[in-house]
């Protein structure tokens, strides 16, 4: 994509051969097209810059997930990434010119990455087996309320920087009125040696249900710990002697337990992201009103999550995560052989709802799946290369529907079935327990 201005008598600083260059009146320019609407002098403006975000969110999620593993935490974290959104996607708005757009959409970017990894896994991880994959498929309602949301937004604050501003306060508000309210995970002051911080916590949610936690109770760490008991001191004791239990992505990939299901999740991660971010994108080819269908991708999502989490629990993860991509990959198809003529239009916008539908469910039950795959050591760790692994197929994404007619949809029916084919290597983890330590897994893995 290729933004020219179209008139000008001069530009400071241009040389004459750029001032020879045909120009193009951009009242032609029609849906996914760009300028820069003030100043500044001719810039081309490709499609890998326009993902200057998105090479952002990369990276914050590989950061943030590393961060709140360690000593930073999943509540602080949170709190971090939400501070640089307000900030920069506020500073977005003010930018005089291109090039600095694009670093403050890096940075904005950047701190987007750890917002969903941590508020997810700060969310679930004090859930047990039986509540907890209605629990963390219901924290998505929220994602594609927001989607369906911003439509509205956009559609009122046509300006670009006033875009910025207003999709920026709901940080601001999530920094007031809900995190003060938030706790850190238990699992994280557990596996950090923090005994009493964690077990304060834990009679708090035990009091919050109506439950009493007997004194004599204490929090141990898998079977590491639990072998230990044996030896006649105290878990709390030999915690407060030991060392900080600590994990890496290394330790992911030495071990032979969890480096298949890491690639596996990478992969998936991926090929799903291709998808469910390109049929987002792909409403400018389907020559239908751009707010609407976005708005209906976004409502499009919510019944997936209802039904995905009504069956979650009844079928597992991984006949769900097979079955909802391949029910992606084949309206997909059908998206592909539609001809975009009269009210063909209307046909082929049905089937990208219906692929988004189905590939919604999968995105979302990836969050659930992964943090399930991996003990709490390097579960933020592992959650975060699959979501930068995400980015990196919603940096793709924008290349394929640039592709135009049949072919995007065609590409993501690919996609959506490899990726179901895939996920018929990972191991089902349905009433199995969150582990806590990569030993621990181990060693319930092998039993």
């Amino acid at each position: 994509m290729i933004w020219l201005p179209a008139s000008c008598s001069s530009m400071k600083g241009d040389s004459p051969s750029l001032m020879q260059k045909p120009v193009m009146d951009l009242r032609l320019m029609g849906l996914g097209s760009w300028e820069w609407a003030e100043g500044g002098g001719w810039r081309e403006l490709h499609c890998d810059r326009v993902g200057a975000g998105l090479r952002g969110e990369v990276q914050g999620a590989g950061t943030f997930g590393h961060l709140s593993d360690s000593f930073l935490g999943r509540k602080c974290s949170l709190t971090v990434v939400c501070i640089l959104n307000a900030i920069f996607g506020c500073l977005t708005a003010l930018s005089p010119d291109y090039w600095t757009y694009c670093l403050l959409r890096f940075i904005t970017g950047f701190s987007t990455g750890g917002v969903g990894l941590c508020a997810f896994v700060l969310a679930t991880e004090p859930i047990g087996p039986k509540k907890r994959g209605a629990a963390g498929m219901s924290t998505f309602y929220f994602f594609s309320c927001g989607i369906a949301l911003l439509s509205g937004i956009a559609y009122v604050f046509r300006s670009w920087r006033e875009l910025y501003i207003a999709s920026s306060i709901p940080s601001m508000l999530f920094l007031v009125g809900v995190l003060p309210f938030i706790s850190e995970s238990p699992r994280w002051y557990l596996v950090r040696g923090k005994i009493d911080e964690a077990m304060k916590l834990m009679r708090a949610i035990a009091k919050a249900n109506k439950k009493h936690l007997p004194d004599g109770v204490i929090l141990a760490l898998d079977e590491e710990v639990n072998e230990n008991l044996n030896d006649g001191p105290s878990c709390k004791d030999q915690m407060d002697t030991k060392d900080v239990i600590t994990g890496s992505l290394i330790d992911v990939v030495k071990s032979p337990v969890t480096r298949i299901r890491l690639f596996l999740a990478v992969a998936i991660n991926f090929l799903c992201s291709v998808v469910y971010y390109g049929i987002s994108l792909n409403v400018v080819n389907l020559q239908t009103n751009l707010y609407l269908s976005v708005f209906l991708n976004g409502v499009a999502e919510m019944p997936a999550f209802t039904i995905t989490a009504l069956l979650l629990d009844k079928f597992g993860r991984k006949p769900l995560a097979i079955g909802t991509q391949w029910f992606s990959g084949i309206f997909c198809l059908m998206g592909s052989l539609v001809m975009i003529h009269g009210e063909c239009k209307v046909a082929r916008m049905v089937c990208g709802i219906l692929g988004i539908f189905g590939m919604a469910g999968t995105y979302n039950l990836l969050f659930i799946y992964m943090a399930e795959l991996f003990p709490t050591v390097v579960r933020n760790a592992a959650l975060g290369c699959g979501a930068q692994a995400a980015q990196m197929g919603a940096i793709l994404a924008p290349l394929v529907v640039v592709l135009g007619g049949g072919f995007p949809f065609a590409v993501f029916a690919v996609c959506a079935i490899l990726g179901g084919i895939l996920a018929f290597y990972l191991p089902e983890t349905l009433n199995r327990p969150l582990y806590d330590t990569m030993a621990g897994m181990e060693g319930g893995e092998s039993i």
